[in-house]
């Protein structure tokens, strides 16, 4: 569930902040729609879109939203090359979901040209929790092109 963004201006870049809280141990959320919103919000017409998550146990991907099963696919996939209990010595019991993470990864660069986000057809942008349910952050940049 995405429950909401702050803006916060810095340095001349719009950075947001949305916030998400993840249901279960993996949870695929596709935050397109949040994303679209920041977009909107910052009032940029052509520039980027940056999509950090400062979290070493979630990844951010993009993929193909219109089918939920693509992520259920992917979840499963990641599941098989990277099970949960694999003799692993991290002690924390959550190097999967450290593993997975870095597979995936911490971020998203995306173009905007006439004040929305650029998409293929059948993307969107996707929340990947591996170690939840947790509260999670993810950190939007808007750098709009120089005049």
């Amino acid at each position: 569930m995405v429950v909401g963004y702050e803006i916060k201006l810095v340095r001349g870049a719009l950075l947001y902040k949305i916030e998400i809280k993840t249901r279960s141990k993996v949870d695929f959320q596709d935050i397109t729609p949040k994303l679209k919103e920041v977009v909107e919000a910052s009032g940029t017409q052509s520039g980027l879109c940056y999509a950090f998550l400062p979290h070493t146990t979630a990844g951010i991907t993009l993929n193909e939203h219109a089918d939920p099963s693509v992520s259920d696919d992917i979840a499963t996939q990641l599941e098989s090359m990277v099970p949960q209990h694999n003799n692993y010595r991290h002690m924390e019991g959550n190097a999967p979901a450290h593993i997975k993470a870095s597979l995936v990864g911490d971020s998203e660069t995306l173009f905007i040209e006439g004040g929305k986000l650029v998409l293929g057809t059948w993307q969107g942008i996707f929340f990947c929790e591996f170690d939840g349910p947790r509260n999670r952050t993810i950190l939007i940049k808007i750098v709009p092109d120089k005049p």
